[in-house]
């Protein structure tokens, strides 16, 4: 298992995101395999984002979107200054929870 570092992006929130190439093969093959070659897409959804928002469940996750071909989801949670990817996905609307950032 390839547990290096495969990217960090800085977010509009001075967060640094981070993912390992384990984890992104695991959110490619095993969550959302339609996710397969949009690393670009996180990344700069997470770079360039155009909303934020705090989820209603846990204060520390936060979901950034952004409409590229269709609108996608990235989320990722928080510690400090720093967080890591949880999960990313082409969605149909922005879920709930509390608007943090608009660009």
């Amino acid at each position: 298992m390839r547990e290096e570092s495969y990217f960090k992006v800085k977010t509009p929130l001075d967060i640094e995101i981070r993912t390992t190439y384990s984890y992104w093969e695991y959110l490619i093959t095993i969550k959302h395999p339609i996710m397969k070659g949009k690393e670009e897409i996180v990344k700069s959804t997470l770079e360039s984002p155009d909303e934020i928002r705090q989820s209603k469940i846990d204060n520390n996750v936060f979901l950034y979107y952004k409409k590229f071909d269709r609108l996608y989801c990235v989320v990722a949670k928080h510690f400090k200054n720093e967080g890591f990817l949880i999960t990313a996905y082409p969605t149909d609307k922005v879920k709930e929870g509390e608007q943090i950032w608009v660009k």
